[in-house]
């Protein structure tokens, strides 16, 4: 049976292009099911959040 996790429902294209701009060492460290959930901009996991953390701005609403 095919691991669902891995896809790319809705990408959002900023993401993307943050994935895409990390560092080569942080991007090697991310799964294929981390990277998707960040593209697919849903919740961060705790272990992702630990990964990205130096990389990411708060944003004030």
């Amino acid at each position: 049976m095919e691991d669902k996790k891995n896809i790319i429902k809705k990408a959002d294209t900023e993401r993307v292009a943050i994935l895409r701009s990390l560092p080569q060492e942080i991007k090697q460290t991310l799964t294929g099911e981390e990277a998707a959930a960040f593209i697919n901009n849903e919740p961060l996991s705790e272990v992702l959040y630990e990964k990205l953390k130096n990389y990411l701005v708060p944003i004030d609403d």
